[in-house]
């Protein structure tokens, strides 16, 4: 490690004493000598326009470009929104020069944007909008949009698929205005090709009401738009993939999409078991870089989520299916509509193994300190199978200039089936004493069904920023659920020395139906006081209910039926609470400052009911409680900025939670209500700073937050000398959960085309936990820490190195009164990916890691190599790629991880995928307006 940083280390500053050969500087103003901030000044070839360096001005309208010497004549150009374009040809630029002050003149004729024949600059900044424009950034032409986004100064994509620009995070990718599947992006980024698009504009995230009535936005988001270049706005693009390799591993995909104009149509479909979502137009790596799935956003476990369902992350090896259509259209004027169809389904097989040690207070006061803590140890096999279709819709209707409607609804239904046969010991730590020992087999099968829909209806009053916002939503989902469980149970007490055993043998059947139902009905009225200045006064209604209703048989071992009712697994249990919110606020924007303050009270009706062996229970409390939530951003510059959120609010219980009604499903495990359950109450906090340096392409940005509680619902558990557990819920204050961060990156050029990018991080937060065990409040606290170091180096276009280190470090302090005083572990990553394209039409890729978990209990393996390879060769005009390829080639991968929480420690293998050689070809075709002018595709007959 210490090799490798140093390394680093010198690469960087050889590097930054290389490509500082001449600096570039001046200063922009408009004819009254006011300075222009956030013009773009930029480089450009006199023999064939081809963009050589830029910068964008600083807030005083200064600008520097460092660039290598250049030899043949240049255009020095400047452009900024409103006024005229400055051109000066140099004949050369060989050493340093200051431009002094340029002024630009007043461009009377067009206000809103700069245009540019045949020239665009390669970043514009327009009111709220960063506005790239994409041929100005060289990428590769077979690269996706996401290959794009990484070449975009400000804009990272970190391991986990996270997009932030200038460090604010991206939750939203638009194509044309509209969704491309879903508002996530995640399908765009992997799927469409980057040569079709025009312009990556960033703004702010917005809910549609804040977008439809002008509001800022009151998240701390950034959201993406692509347009699509307007000639190839009218074709077809896709790609077709088929794999097969050894142990039957297989993967395939489709990808077709129709554009033109307003209309779009685009088809995806995939089956692989891979534990792969099967999109990803990454050539060399597919999904399996670094032994995830890099196609869509993963979780740090390397797991991801499509369409609401799991895969991966080292738990179990998935065989999934994915169809998915996507029409938008303008269908009259003003009318816009977008839907889609998804459907996905996973089958996944898994074993594990634990290792659990379950911390107990020593009781001091009885004299005995002897360590009443216990370990358990199990073993299981699953079976996990699901599908699911969804159906997504959006419809904008423009009724006229001044009113508005937006209305998604969404439709979803979905089955899972979970088999599952496990065993388990529990045993004292202290003595080895056996305290419970279990067989289970369990088998679940739950359908759902749900509609849930969003609507606005906006109107524009003739003062400007007068507005009125009506809202309806609703979410209504019901799961209907069979589950079959049969177990084998011994616990152990011991009394004067002498062991008794006590058997427990049950086979139950258990029909559970659960349905929510959640409604929302608001208005807000907007009302401007001055320039800088609006009053916001609305009304909110909230009508939440949750029902629950079981019934338990256990089976006749004559009639080999389920018929004998079982009153202790059959309850009944509904909730509805009744929220009035009436809500009074402002908001001030004034040059660089948005604030925005909205409160009020939340006047609720709980009422909870519920019937458990023949007793009636009615539990009915009213509340008024505060709301609040504040907004703050500060514009330091066009590249800089600070950010504040505060919001406090209130969580009801569950209605298992507060009625008196036990879950003895598991009997080693039992939970009841306790109907003197508060609300939890909480604050939350948000603040971030951030800065991008255009001139220098380097930024940074540092975070922090946390939920504050007062009042939060914990366990109250009680654990016997048999291991067996209660656990009852009561109201803790004192505790919190924080998080923090920052990054810090850097890019380089130098004169022979080669890039250097270097990025550092660090996120970590810190908890304090509590809770009771066996009567004792326990309190603990705990630490993570995660910083990281990237670097790239791309030679070209042939050769990309790019070693990485990414280090966790998590530590637990205990409370005073556990037999241990804390625990800790630390896992090390580290990563070297490589990627060659010579000769021509080859490309080989390598992605070697090596990862050593700290602290983990005997009988797991705490380290692991993982080499993936790749190598490809391209064809008839890169139309068709055969590949081969290689997943953990020296067959070392495991899924062995550790798990601190503040009353235990747990260690646990699950199966994960191994070694596999995989071969495969991929057809690519593109064909669009333009093109058939020119000939066209080679496979014309498509």
């Amino acid at each position: 490690m210490h090799k490798l940083l140093t390394f680093l280390l010198f690469f960087a500053f050889t590097t930054l004493s290389y490509c500082q050969n001449i600096t570039l500087k001046g200063k922009i103003t408009d004819a009254q000598d006011i300075p222009l901030e956030s013009a773009t000044v930029y480089l450009t070839s006199v023999k064939d326009s081809t963009m050589i360096d830029y910068t964008i001005t600083g807030k005083n309208g200064s600008w520097e470009i460092k660039t290598r010497k250049i030899t043949q004549p240049v255009f020095l150009k400047i452009s900024f929104i409103g006024m005229s374009d400055y051109k000066q040809q140099l004949d050369s630029a060989t050493e340093d020069k200051d431009f002094g002050t340029v002024k630009l003149e007043d461009k009377p004729s067009e206000l809103n944007e700069v245009v540019i024949e045949s020239e665009i600059p390669p970043i514009r900044i327009k009111s709220d909008t960063l506005e790239f424009n994409a041929a100005s950034f060289k990428v590769r032409p077979d690269a996706n949009v996401e290959a794009l986004l990484k070449q975009l100064p400000g804009v990272d994509i970190d391991e986990e698929g996270k997009i932030t620009v200038n460090g604010k995070e991206v939750n939203q990718i638009l194509v044309n205005g509209k969704p491309f599947f879903d508002r996530d992006g995640k399908v765009a980024l992997q799927n469409l090709p980057a040569d079709i698009i025009n312009k990556v504009q960033v703004t702010e995230s917005k809910s549609k009401q804040e977008e439809l009535s002008g509001q800022k936005a009151s998240t701390d988001n950034a959201s993406i738009n692509l347009t699509i270049d307007e000639e190839k706005n009218k074709g077809y693009f896709g790609k077709l993939m088929g794999g097969y390799g050894s142990d039957d591993r297989y993967e395939s995909s489709l990808l077709a999409n129709y554009f033109k104009g307003p209309t779009k149509i685009s088809l995806l479909a995939s089956s692989n078991n891979i534990n792969s979502s099967g999109f990803s137009m990454d050539e060399i790596f597919d999904t399996m870089g670094g032994g995830r799935n890099s196609s869509f956003w993963s979780s740090d476990d390397g797991s991801f989520s499509v369409n609401g369902m799991q895969f991966g992350g080292g738990r179990g090896i998935t065989q999934s299916n994915i169809l998915g259509l996507n029409y938008a259209d303008e269908w009259a004027k003003g009318f816009d509509g977008n839907g889609s169809y998804f459907y996905s389904s996973a089958d996944t097989d898994n074993q594990n193994r634990s290792s659990e040690t379950n911390f107990l207070p020593v009781d001091a006061t009885t004299g005995d300190l002897t360590d009443p803590s216990y370990r358990v140890d199990s073993r299981s096999k699953t079976n996990t199978s699901r599908y699911a279709h969804n159906f997504n819709t959006e419809f904008d209707i423009k009724i006229d200039s001044t009113t508005s409607i937006y209305f998604a609804p969404k439709f979803v239904t979905a089955n899972s089936k979970y088999r599952n046969t496990s065993s388990q010991e529990s045993y004292r730590i202290a003595d080895g004493r056996p305290m419970n020992e279990s067989v289970n087999n369990n088998f679940t099968n739950n359908d759902n069904k749900g509609f849930e829909s969003y609507f606005v209806f906006n109107k524009a009053f003739k003062k400007k920023g007068r507005s009125m916002n009506v809202i309806l939503q609703n979410d209504n989902k019901v799961d209907d659920g069979t589950e079959y469980n049969a177990y084998d149970i011994n616990t152990y007490k011991y009394e004067n020395g002498e062991q008794t055993v006590k058997n427990r043998n049950r086979d139950q059947l258990r029909l559970n139906r659960q349905a929510n139902d959640n409604y929302t009905v608001g208005i807000e009225y907007l009302e401007p006081v001055t320039d800088s200045m609006n009053v916001k006064i609305g009304m909110i209604y909230e009508n939440k209910r949750m029902l629950q209703d079981r019934d338990g048989f256990d089976l006749d071992p004559l009639t080999n039926r389920y018929s004998v009712y079982n009153d202790s697994l059959t309850n009944y249990m509904a909730s509805k609470t009744n929220t009035l919110k009436p809500v009074a606020g402002f908001s001030i924007s004034k040059g660089k400052l948005w604030f925005n303050f909205e409160a009020g009270p939340q006047i609720s009706r709980f009422d909870n009911y519920s019937l458990y062996r023949g007793a009636n229970t009615k539990l009915v409390k009213d509340y008024v409680l505060p709301a609040a939530n504040m907004n703050m951003n500060y514009q330091i510059s066009k590249s800089s900025s600070v950010y504040l959120y505060y919001n406090y609010d209130v969580t009801f219980p569950q209605p298992n939670m507060i009625l008196p009604v036990d879950d003895v499903s598991n009997p080693l495990a039992i939970t009841r209500g306790n109907s003197d359950l508060d609300p939890q109450r909480y604050h939350s906090v948000n603040l971030g700073f951030r800065d991008f340096d255009y001139a220098t392409r380097s930024g940074y940005n540092f975070w922090a937050g946390g939920n504050f509680n007062h009042d939060e619902i914990k366990g109250f558990t009680e654990v016997n000398t048999s291991g067996e557990r209660t656990t009852q819920y009561t109201n803790v204050s004192g505790t919190f959960y924080t998080w923090f961060g920052g990054n810090y990156n850097k890019s380089i050029k130098t004169e022979g085309g080669n890039t250097y990018r270097f990025s550092l991080g660090l996120n970590g937060g810190f908890n304090v936990d509590k809770g009771f065990l066996n009567d004792v409040l326990f309190d603990s606290k705990s630490v993570r820490l995660t910083p990281r170091i990237n670097f790239t180096y791309e030679y070209g276009e042939l050769l990309t190195i790019s070693p990485s280190y990414n280090f966790t470090y998590r530590q637990t302090n205990f409370s005073d009164n556990y037999p241990v005083g804390e625990a800790s572990n630390a896992v090390h990553r580290i990563n070297l990916q490589t990627t060659s394209r010579w000769p021509k039409h080859v490309v080989f890729g390598n992605d070697f890691g090596y990862t050593y978990t700290t602290q983990i209990a005997n009988g797991f393996k705490p380290d692991f190599f993982l080499w993936n390879s790749s190598l490809g060769y391209n064809f008839l005009q890169d139309h068709l790629l055969f590949k081969v390829k290689v997943y953990d080639m020296l067959n070392q991968n495991i899924g062995t991880t550790r798990n601190i929480t503040p009353t235990s420690i747990r260690d646990e293998e699950n199966t994960v995928l191994r070694r596999y050689v995989m071969f495969s070809l991929t057809f690519k075709l593109d064909k669009f307006a333009k093109k058939k002018e020119e000939g066209g595709s080679p496979f014309w007959w498509f």
